[in-house]
């Protein structure tokens, strides 16, 4: 039986061959009717591009690598939510996803290296990374879910971590708060240089001196004892403490549980600014004053970056994205 080839697609549909390719690579715009007229012909000749001969006329693999290294100090929940804004993104411009998962500085050159992929999209990434002098060697475009010290010839995009520290300052001190503390990320996420971490402590330490707060700052490790022994530390620092800000999604509910303990009212004695998606902000018995991270968001602008490297050989850029705060019941006037 003899197979179909592009040539009788482009006969059926009345089209040259090359529309034909522009509509199933998604390389060129073509009106509705003629994209109409070449699907049908497709499925009525059951045309099959050969995945093969597709990549090596076309240099590429339509597949990206997402590097999304599962630490044991990371949030899986809020780490699959950029995963999932990448696949979905990755899906319009016909890419499948490859998602390294490993914490493997050889895999990041294995798979660069080779002509696996694309583009490489990297999360989870440190101030002085070692991973970057990998990808900048290679041939693909690169993405950084992320911020280093030198992004040079690297695409960057990420919240904006100081201006969402600045901003949850901002709404408690519009409400008389003057005692704030920041429950972040553990010591050992710190310890790494990761940045989004370090950026919001430096947002918040700025702040807070800028407005002259009486404000502390307490690494948090992700667990009900570790919120309870920050809001210890914290205390103990700021005796009239009436405010925190939260930058760590697993701690939120033992921070909340401790402070029911405590015997303190949320808003009354003590108000609460979470940094986090807004899905967990609203997930929490008390509906929490948020400001969000827009992970979905995030991983699609990371994958469109990617493309814009690709076809538009756009030069490498950095986005931070501006953050937006939803008040809920979590947050009031500080107690007199």
């Amino acid at each position: 039986m003899q197979m179909t080839t592009i040539d009788d697609v482009a006969r059926a549909a009345g089209v040259s061959v090359s529309t034909v390719s522009y509509a199933l690579s998604g390389k060129r715009p073509i009106s509705a009717a003629t994209r109409t007229r070449i699907e049908r012909a497709v499925q009525e000749l059951d045309y099959r591009p050969h995945a093969g001969a597709r990549a090596l006329a076309s240099a590429r693999t339509n597949v990206l690598a997402l590097m999304a290294p599962l630490r044991v100090d990371v949030n899986v929940g809020v780490i699959m939510q950029f995963v999932t804004g990448v696949v979905t993104r990755a899906q319009y411009f016909q890419h499948d996803v490859l998602l390294l998962t490993q914490d493997d500085h050889a895999g990041v050159e294995r798979v660069a290296a080779g002509s696996m992929v694309d583009a490489v999209i990297m999360m989870d990434v440190e101030a002085d990374d070692p991973r970057l002098a990998i990808l900048r060697r290679q041939r693909q475009p690169a993405v950084l879910i992320g911020l280093p010290r030198d992004a040079t010839g690297l695409s960057c995009v990420d919240l904006d971590f100081e201006a969402a520290a600045r901003t949850a300052v901002a709404h408690l001190t519009g409400l008389g708060h003057r005692a704030i503390a920041l429950l972040g990320s553990p010591q050992t996420v710190l310890d790494r240089h990761t940045t989004y971490a370090a950026r919001l402590v430096h947002g918040f330490d700025d702040e807070t001196s800028r407005r002259g707060l009486n404000a502390v700052f307490e690494p948090t490790e992700s667990s009900h004892a570790g919120a309870v022994l920050a809001l210890d530390r914290a205390f103990a620092r700021l005796p009239r403490l009436s405010a925190l800000v939260v930058h760590n999604e697993a701690a939120l509910p033992g921070v909340l549980a401790s402070l029911r303990e405590r015997g303190l009212r949320v808003p009354q004695d003590v108000s609460v600014v979470a940094v986090c998606p807004q899905d967990v902000a609203v997930g929490q018995p008390q509906q929490l004053t948020a400001v969000d991270i827009p992970a979905v968001r995030i991983g699609g602008v990371a994958v469109e970056m990617a493309m814009g490297r690709l076809e538009r050989d756009d030069p490498a850029e950095t986005r931070l994205i501006s953050p937006v705060l939803t008040a809920r019941e979590s947050t009031g006037p500080a107690p007199a």
